[in-house]
Order: structure tokens, then sequence, then C-alpha cells
């Protein structure tokens, strides 16, 4: 399982942060100043480090060139937005740079950008009983194998990575089919039928009037 740090003073923002990561099947680590971080990155390893800037006691410019040591990429997630600041933290040795507020999807995007670019990829999605592997494209549901087809199984990640929201047809038309939706709705609903029925999921993948679909844990 990827490993990623949260350092990040603001405990509703880091909390908000490693909530959402957890959903994506990441393992979270959270600490609020940079004594703390530099104290857990010598005895712990991670894969990945999401830095605030304005930090207690060890500022984030200051704690990435020691983090550098360690071989761990870094994205800064600040409100420190001027131009300066973003080629400053760049400098240093930053992957990325997001300045606060922030679309928790574009967080998500960044963090598997950054992933693949150093061959790191969240192999595993969780939710209830169900259990996703992603690269061998498997799932389980109380530990026993359940036999999706190609479809089934991109609609399964499609909604597993975007629990509590309304997805439209469209939406997942475009991302499961990759082609443009022409609103005629039975491929789509016949597919998250027999997903559905396959895992049990019916009372979770509710059906939203003229919208689409909704997996609600």
């Amino acid at each position: 399982m990827i490993k990623i740090l949260i350092v990040e003073d603001e405990k509703p923002i880091s909390d908000l942060i490693k909530i959402s990561l957890m959903d994506e099947g990441y393992d979270c680590t959270c600490v609020y100043n940079g004594q703390e971080a530099a104290d857990i990155i010598e005895e712990d390893s991670f894969d990945l480090i999401l830095l605030d800037v304005m930090l207690p006691k060890i500022n984030g410019y200051e704690l990435i060139e020691y983090i550098n040591f360690y071989d761990v990429p870094v994205i800064f997630l600040t409100a420190k937005s001027s131009v300066n600041d973003k080629v400053k933290g760049l400098k240093l040795g930053a992957e990325d740079y997001l300045t606060k507020p922030f679309n928790i999807m574009e967080l998500l995007a960044r963090i598997e950008t950054v992933l693949r670019r150093y061959n790191k990829t969240a192999q595993y999605i969780s939710f209830l009983d169900i259990l996703i592997d992603i690269d061998a494209r498997i799932v389980t549901k109380n530990e026993m194998q359940i036999n999706l087809t190609t479809k089934e199984f991109d609609l399964l990640v499609l909604f597993a990575r975007n629990k509590n929201r309304a997805l439209y047809r469209s939406q997942i038309y475009s991302q499961v089919w990759g082609g443009e939706y022409m609103g005629d709705s039975r491929t789509v609903d016949l597919h998250v039928q027999r997903m559905r029925k396959k895992l049990s999921l019916e009372n979770k993948i509710i059906p939203i009037y003229k919208i689409g679909y909704r997996l609600e844990v």
C-alpha cells in the first residue's frame, strides 16, 4: 500500500486530505509541524509527502532540503501563491506545487501523476467488504473473488474512486467507454445493473433521477 505523509498544521485541512486519500486506498499519516515531520521521516519510510510551507518550528522550505536526502517526492500544498514562491518550491526539489484553496480531485490527480513518475501506484481500493486489486484487475468480496467483465470492473473502479459523489451518465460513459455520450442510457444502465447484482450493491449504488448514479458508503 502506498504510504503518504501529510505535513499540515491546520487539522481540518489535514483531516480532509487524509479521509479523501484513505478512500482512494492510500495509507496516510498526519503530523502538524516541521519538527514532527523530520522525526517521523527519520524513523519511517514514505512514498510521497504532502508538505505545507508555513509550518511551526521548521518551515516547509527548510524541511524539503532535509527530505531530499531520503529521495521521497514532495508536493507542496500552501497558501503562498506568488510565482516567486512556486519557483522557490520547485527549485528546492518539489515535484509539484498546489496552492490553497485546492480541489481535492485535482490533488488526487497530481498525486497519481507524481507516483507514476516514480513508478509507484496505488494497487488497491477498498470499501465496505470489497477489495479491488487495480494492477491484477481482481475483485474480492468477503475474500471471495467475483468475476466481472472489463467494463464492469472499470465501472466499479470509477464508483470506488468517487464515493458519495453523483456521477452523470455522460461522465460514466466517457470514462468507461471513452466516447461521446449520445443520450442513450441503456448501455450505462445495463452494465451498472449487472455489476451491482454481482456484488450485491443494489442498495449502495443508487440511481439518481435524470442524472446517473451515486455510490453511497
